[in-house]
């Protein structure tokens, strides 16, 4: 196999698994929201820590460590990381699946529209329709439904802040996630000590199987990320940007078809709004990687 098929075969397995990630998260589902946060922190922070043992990367953490504005940015990340996952994990166990698709499937307009606000970006003449339509079908769905859809919103905002966070990240995907796990490891071990000395902890109330469904919470939260490093490596960035969107479908369907959540002609128009808008920004975006460069104005005038 080639190695675009091998990155391609990678994007997607990383994709399907965060599009079944509803599936496990619902197995869990007794568990409170804050409790689970806490597992998924501990259990993924020993399995990421034996990835960079494994991988050798221990020393460019600890070199990060001493780097005052790189600790900032780290705890910032992890932050706003462990904010996304607490909103998810509960929306996905309070019935809200279908909403949380809709928070990943606007994020990456949303990414758009925080460059232009945040780092002084500019938009091209052709994406101003794809946000116009999101905003249209996000208004929308807060007027049909008399509040906006804060769950999606909030998604979408954390995430993509931690993304604007991490673009100035000096590790790597994996070294950076372990070093947001470690920072936010001592609250959440505390959490769960101190739950478990109260009787209430999860691991001694749900059995052997449920307590090894909590510990696989670090390979289920590193191995798509392992895979999405490595199918990002050598796969162009255009087609990332299309796969991306296998996730939030997956959910989608997951939420309407498996958990039978309600979704009426309100949801569809509102959706339909957003899902046009995506259409129109993959397109435009492939369109332009696809597109010859054009001469500066320098070259033209040589011309």
């Amino acid at each position: 196999m080639s190695e675009r098929g091998k990155g391609v075969w990678c994007a997607v397995g990383a994709y399907l698994a965060w599009g079944l990630m509803p599936v496990y998260w619902k197995a869990l589902r007794a568990v409170p929201a804050p409790l689970l946060l806490a597992h998924r922190v501990v259990w993924s922070c020993l399995f990421l820590a034996l990835l960079v043992l494994a991988t050798r990367r221990l020393r460019s953490l600890v070199e990060a460590l001493r780097r005052p504005h790189a600790l900032r940015s780290f705890s910032l990340a992890a932050l706003l990381i462990s904010a996304n996952w607490l909103i998810y994990v509960w929306a996905v166990n309070a019935g809200h699946i279908v909403e949380t698709s809709l928070g990943y499937f606007i994020n990456p307009l949303l990414n758009v529209a925080l460059g232009v606000l945040l780092l002084g970006e500019r938009l091209r003449p052709l994406q101003w329709a794809p946000l116009a339509l999101a905003g249209g079908g996000v208004a929308w769905l807060a007027v049909s439904q008399g509040a906006p859809p804060w769950i999606a919103l909030a998604l979408a905002l954390s995430f993509g802040l931690y993304g604007l966070v991490k673009k100035t990240s000096p590790l790597g995907a994996v070294a950076g996630l372990t070093m947001e796990t470690v920072l936010l490891m001592p609250p959440a071990l505390a959490l769960l000590l101190w739950l478990e000395t109260q009787g209430q902890g999860a691991l001694g109330r749900l059995g052997a199987g449920r307590g090894l469904l909590l510990a696989a919470a670090g390979p289920i939260t590193a191995v798509p990320l392992l895979l999405f490093a490595a199918g990002a490596r050598r796969i162009p960035l255009s087609l990332v940007g299309l796969l991306q969107y296998l996730a939030p479908s997956l959910q989608f369907l997951i939420g309407v078809a498996v958990y039978h959540e309600p979704f009426g002609a309100r949801q569809l128009a509102g959706f339909g709004l957003v899902w046009t808008g995506l259409l129109l920004f993959a397109a435009e975006s492939l369109w332009r990687t696809r597109r010859p460069p054009q001469p500066s104005a320098a070259e033209a005038a040589s011309l």
